[in-house]
């Protein structure tokens, strides 16, 4: 009827002894309805992120109104966290809610300090692991802690100080892990905090919860260690 329909069209050739190609054999598949589908998914995922990012926006509102005698570092650090959230549906969105990879989450999250990447911030791992939607959610957050943290207090607050984030499968024990290493040094001494805060909450109890992890928080005096050890098939997509 004239109509201009999608379709999905594969081919082999067929050859003969000679090795030349004597007919094609394929199919065409009609996947027009299919792309409606896709297209339809897709502007309602965009629409739950438009109105998602909305209620951000009214978060951040109603703490302008209310925090007048709040102090400034607090409203700075939760707008910050709450710019990280955006960030990291931004990125999940992009995927189509389908997971984020590691280097997608470290870039977005470090985007602060992206200028000391390679000198006096080191990534160790393969940055193309794809990690699952709650556990991207979690390590992005936990990761803008703890970079939010290096720089005011840690060894991203002088000019000598280094963090070495590194993350990788481990087959080592008896089911498959993943392992996630973020080690400071050459700052300030450290010393543990008198209480634990929010930010405790975003790289402990967060990502414990999101990724059925086991968490190491060392506040050695030489700089801040934070591991996480978690299952496999929690944090990575099949």
């Amino acid at each position: 009827d004239g109509e201009f329909r999608w379709f999905l069209s594969r081919a082999q050739p067929i050859r003969n002894a000679g090795g030349e190609v004597t007919m094609w054999f394929g199919t065409n598949t009609d996947i027009t309805q299919q792309r409606e589908h896709e297209e339809q998914i897709e502007l309602l995922m965009g629409e739950v992120s438009h109105r998602s990012k909305n209620m951000l926006a009214i978060v951040q509102s109603i703490l302008h109104r209310t925090a007048r005698d709040v102090a400034p570092e607090f409203v700075a650090g939760f707008e910050k966290r709450i710019a990280a959230l955006a960030a990291n549906q931004d990125m999940l969105i992009h995927r189509g809610w389908s997971g984020a990879s590691m280097s997608e989450i470290v870039g977005s999250q470090l985007g602060s300090v992206r200028d000391l990447i390679g000198g006096r911030i080191t990534l160790d791992g393969p940055g193309e692991i794809v990690i699952r939607p709650r556990a991207a959610e979690a390590l992005g957050l936990a990761f803008h802690e703890l970079v939010t943290n290096a720089v005011k207090y840690g060894a991203l607050s002088n000019s000598s100080g280094e963090v070495a984030l590194s993350w990788a499968e481990d087959e080592t024990g008896d089911e498959p892990g993943f392992r996630i290493e973020w080690r400071e040094s050459g700052g300030p001494p450290v010393t543990p905090p008198a209480r634990s805060g929010f930010g405790t909450v975003l790289i402990d109890r967060n990502v414990r919860a999101a990724l059925g992890a086991t968490i190491g928080l060392d506040f050695a005096p030489t700089g801040l260690v934070w591991t996480v050890a978690a299952p496999l098939g929690r944090v990575v997509t099949a």
